[in-house]
C-alpha cells in the first residue's frame, strides 16, 4: 500500500479533502436536490432542469452520501422530504440563489448596464425625479433591470451597508463614511400658502419671516423635515412647535390648502403637489434661497463605480429641464 504522503499520491493538493476534510457537495448536486425539493417527483424535476432521471437521481445519492444524511424518502409512489431534507432544502436553495447573484453580477461587470439594479430613493424625491430617471434608463440603458425601493433615509443607507441595494438617491451631505456622493443638482424651497396669506405669491420673502409663521412639518425620519427644521434656525428660530405633522408631501399640502399653516416644499415638487388644489399660494425667498442638495450615493468601492459615475452624469444633462441647477462632478 503507497503511504498518502509519499511518491506521486504526496504530490501538492493530490488527494487532501478540503476545508473541514469532508467532500463538497457539487453545483449540479444541489441544483438536483433543490429541483426535487420543488417537484417531490423524480420525472417532473428532471425535466425542470433539462437533466435526465437516472443523472439526477444519481446526483442526489451523491449528495446525501456527501454529507451523510438521508434527504429524501423514497416509495413506489412518491417522494417525501425527510426532516434533514427540509430543512437543508432551504440552504440547498439559497446557496444556488447566491450563485445565481454571481452570475448575474459577473456579467454585469462584462456587459456595462446590464443585469439588476437596485435603487433607493427618498420619498421626497421619488415622485418628482423618477419620471426622468426612469426615462432615461429605458431609453439609453434598455437591458438594466432597474429596480426601485422607496424608503427613508436611514433605511436606504442600512440597506447599501449591507448590500440590499446598489444606489441611491437622496439629499445630502450625509457626513458618514464609507459611502461616494454623486452630486447631482441644488434645488431651492419655496413657501405654499392658503390663499389670503400675506406670504402668499411673493417673491424675495425674507428668510427671517419664517420666525413667526406656523410651518407644517414631515414626520420624524424624513430628512426633509430637518432640513426645513435647520431652514428655521438659521433664519433665527429658536423653537420648532409642531402641532400638526404628516406622512408625505401630498398631505402636508393639503393641510396647507385647509388653511393649517404654510410649509416649505422643493422645487421640484412644486408642480405635482400645488396643482392639486386651488387654494395654495407659493411664494419666493430672497437670494441666496434656502436649498437642498440631491445626489447618487454608492458604496466606496463599488465594483460598477465606472457605471454609476457615467449614469450620474446622464441624468445631470436629462435633469435640466427641471427647475434645479444641474452641478458638475465635482461638485
Amino acid at each position: 500500500m503507497v503511504s498518502p504522503v509519499g511518491g506521486r499520491a504526496g504530490a501538492k493538493g493530490a488527494g487532501v479533502p478540503k476545508g473541514n476534510g469532508r467532500r463538497q457537495p457539487t453545483f449540479a448536486q444541489l441544483r438536483a436536490f433543490a429541483a426535487v425539493a420543488d417537484h417531490l417527483h423524480f420525472r417532473d424535476a428532471a425535466a425542470a432542469i433539462g437533466m435526465s432521471q437516472p443523472a439526477l437521481s444519481g446526483s442526489v445519492s451523491a449528495l446525501e452520501e456527501t454529507l451523510g444524511v438521508t434527504l429524501l424518502e423514497r416509495t413506489t409512489r412518491k417522494v417525501l422530504l425527510s426532516p434533514a431534507g427540509e430543512r437543508l432544502a432551504v440552504r440547498a436553495k439559497a446557496v444556488l440563489d447566491e450563485v445565481g447573484a454571481l452570475m448575474e453580477e459577473a456579467e454585469a461587470v462584462r456587459a456595462p448596464f446590464t443585469g439588476a439594479l437596485r435603487l433607493g430613493v427618498i420619498p421626497t424625491v421619488a415622485p418628482y425625479l423618477l419620471p426622468t430617471v426612469l426615462g432615461l434608463v429605458h431609453d439609453r440603458y434598455p437591458d438594466l433591470d432597474l429596480q426601485v425601493h422607496e424608503e427613508q433615509t436611514a433605511s436606504l443607507l442600512d440597506g447599501l451597508a449591507v448590500g440590499r441595494l446598489d444606489l441611491l438617491l437622496l439629499a445630502v451631505p450625509l457626513g458618514m463614511p464609507g459611502v461616494v456622493e454623486l452630486p447631482l443638482f441644488d434645488e431651492d424651497f419655496v413657501l405654499v400658502t392658503p390663499l389670503g396669506h400675506a406670504l402668499g405669491g411673493r417673491q424675495g420673502i425674507a428668510r427671517d419671516a419664517l420666525r413667526e409663521l406656523n410651518l407644517l412639518l414631515l414626520d420624524e425620519g424624513h430628512c426633509l423635515r430637518d432640513q426645513a427644521l435647520d431652514i428655521c434656525r438659521e433664519a433665527g428660530r429658536a423653537d420648532a412647535p409642531v402641532t400638526t405633522t404628516a406622512a408625505g408631501l401630498s398631505t402636508l399640502v393639503q393641510l396647507v390648502a385647509g388653511g393649517l399653516g404654510v410649509t416649505l416644499l422643493p422645487r421640484t415638487a412644486v408642480r405635482v403637489e400645488t396643482t392639486r388644489s386651488d387654494q395654495l399660494l407659493t411664494g419666493y425667498f430672497a437670494d441666496p434661497a434656502p436649498t437642498r442638495r440631491i445626489a447618487l450615493v454608492m458604496r466606496a468601492g463599488a465594483a460598477r463605480r465606472a457605471e454609476y459615475e457615467e449614469l450620474a452624469a446622464a441624468l445631470r444633462e436629462a435633469l435640466r429641464p427641471l427647475p434645479v441647477r444641474v452641478l458638475g462632478q465635482d461638485a
